[in-house]
């Protein structure tokens, strides 16, 4: 690549990380949720005179955002409440995609012309997994069931899998003219089980090396970078979905983590990956609207009065199909299962309502549509991509922008309440902070006995546990560092240390038992990483 193109390109994305963030600034200030406002302005600067056309290159449209975005939407999702709801996330991410596919192909292959059943297959593939970043920042501070927000994100990882499959199906059947479901059935079977296998194998791999391998916090937040990666390229290197490999990977990992990790690397690695999770979707979301113009050049022999015809109605088509499947896949399982009835709460018809409107579409549909290679193995043009890109365009600004702006709304409307039995967020933190103090106390009278009796550090520990009072820092700013003072500090670091490790694995045994929601479980535990990076930077 010359010089002068490659200065140009990075002025470019610097450029588009510039402006994302005073876009989002600007949404903030209007109260618009980011994604959508995002995608308004791209669409927006994509009018601007003199502005160049970004034309993205298919081959590493999946490679740069795919895997991180994944990694961290598994990292960040909560195990308990995935197992939880896994029939209706199932139903959802499997079922629904499938059936979205299914009617989008048979639709668009009599509506379109020149259409044929492979390219509405690969359309349907496209559009139907919706984005949770969407549906997730647009939920962000309106009170919504936690039931709804579990389901969506764990919708949100497996079907981009099951979409992308699809996808691959449908792309290898334009490019041979043959299908067959048999087949096609198959191979999915084996490429959904060894991606898992292949991402299970490559985790376990990177705990062993967080595990026993003498690493920093930047080494393992780099570490962290490298996973997803791998665990994508080695699946798709075999053939096996990288989706897959990546999403079972960073569960697993996620699962582990706080076996390998310290707190300084867990402080790190979060800010790290908030950033850069943030920087990759803001820029996903501000190319959608950016590409309009490279879909409108390429219709071809289609006026952009019939492009928009077709894009409105799937539009409308995959909104009414998703709110069509949702009521029997919430209310069937109920009717026929008394485990069903017995072991969960109706999710009401607002709950389901809810559901079914937050299926916006975003990061995976234009990651997939522009993914689609732009030449046949023959180097013939690949048929109609540019009406599946602008189709795929029409969808995204359809669900993100009028079912997102409306999400709020339509939720104040139904008054749509908590159906679980949780307690409230403030009771649930003092529930877990008092479970932790007990816990630690135990520990100290157990382990500790004597060092209470000799050392007044760790018996003001024990007494500032027992009447909550002031914190650790106050106590050790007064102390004068004598070589005495400064073993009994030494010997308060460790205990210390020892007791918030305990209260570490207190937390990982209330995960397993389904108590408390996972949002105050992490609250509780980046309490404890702050409180041990504090004593951990300490003066010894």
């Amino acid at each position: 690549m010359p010089e002068n193109a490659l200065h140009g390109n990075i002025l470019l994305v610097l450029g588009l990380l510039f402006a994302m963030l005073l876009l989002v600034m600007l949404g903030q200030k209007l109260r618009i949720s980011y994604p959508i406002f995002l995608v308004l302005a791209g669409l927006a600067l994509s009018f601007v005179p003199g502005l160049p056309v970004i034309v993205i290159n298919p081959d590493l449209i999946f490679l740069i955002f795919l895997p991180p975005l994944l990694y961290q939407a598994a990292w960040d999702t909560s195990w308990q409440d995935f197992w939880r709801w896994k029939r209706p996330i199932g139903l959802l991410a499997f079922g629904l995609v499938f059936f979205t596919s299914t009617i989008v192909a048979y639709v668009s292959r009599a509506m379109i012309p020149g259409f044929t059943l492979p390219l509405g297959f690969l359309l349907g593939g496209i559009i139907s997994p919706p984005d949770a970043v969407a549906a997730t920042s647009v939920l962000k501070g309106i009170k919504v069931p936690r039931r709804v927000t579990s389901i969506l994100e764990g919708e949100s990882l497996i079907n981009d899998a099951s979409s992308l499959i699809v996808f691959r199906f449908a792309l290898a059947a334009v490019v041979s003219g043959t299908f067959s479901w048999h087949e096609a059935a198959a191979t999915f079977v084996l490429v959904s089980g060894m991606g898992l296998v292949v991402g299970l194998a490559v985790a376990y791999g990177f705990y062993l090396i967080h595990r026993y391998l003498p690493t920093t916090p930047s080494i393992n937040t780099l570490l962290t970078f490298l996973a997803p990666y791998v665990m994508y390229l080695l699946a798709e290197e075999f053939h096996f979905s990288g989706v897959l490999a990546v999403v079972s990977g960073g569960l697993l990992l996620s699962h582990l983590s706080h076996r390998v990790f310290d707190a300084d690397t867990r402080l790190q690695a979060t800010s790290v990956w908030a950033s850069v999770g943030f920087a990759l979707n803001g820029l996903v979301f501000i190319l959608i609207g950016l590409e309009l113009p490279v879909a409108v050049e390429g219709l071809g022999s289609y006026s952009l009065r019939q492009a928009i015809t077709y894009g409105l109605t799937i539009s409308v088509m995959v909104i009414v199909i998703r709110l069509v499947w949702m009521y029997p896949a919430a209310f069937i399982p109920r009717w026929l299962s008394h485990r069903v009835r017995a072991t969960q709460t109706s999710p009401g018809w607002q709950g389901t309502l809810i559901l079914g409107w937050a299926g916006m579409r975003g990061v995976v549909s234009l990651a997939s549509a522009l993914s689609v290679p732009l030449l046949l193995d023959n180097g013939q043009a690949f048929p109609q991509r540019n009406l599946i890109l602008f189709i795929t365009f029409v969808v995204i600004l359809v669900t993100l922008v009028f079912q997102g702006l409306t999400l709020p709304a339509l939720i104040r409307f139904t008054g749509v309440a908590e159906q679980e039995e949780r307690m409230p967020p403030e009771e649930q933190e003092a529930g877990i902070r008092l479970r932790l103090r007990r816990v630690a106390l135990a520990h100290l009278a157990q382990q500790y006995a004597a060092d209470i009796e000799n050392n007044e550090l760790i018996s003001a520990l024990q007494h500032r546990m027992q009447a909550e009072a002031q914190r650790t820092g106050t106590l050790l700013e007064a102390l004068d560092y004598d070589e005495t003072k400064r073993r009994a500090l030494q010997r308060y670091h460790q205990v210390l240390l020892d007791v918030l490790h305990v209260q570490r694995e207190e937390l990982f045994k209330l995960r397993r038992e389904d108590v408390f929601e996972e949002e105050m479980l992490r609250h509780q535990e980046a309490q404890l990483d702050l409180d041990e990076a504090k004593i951990s930077h300490m003066p010894h």
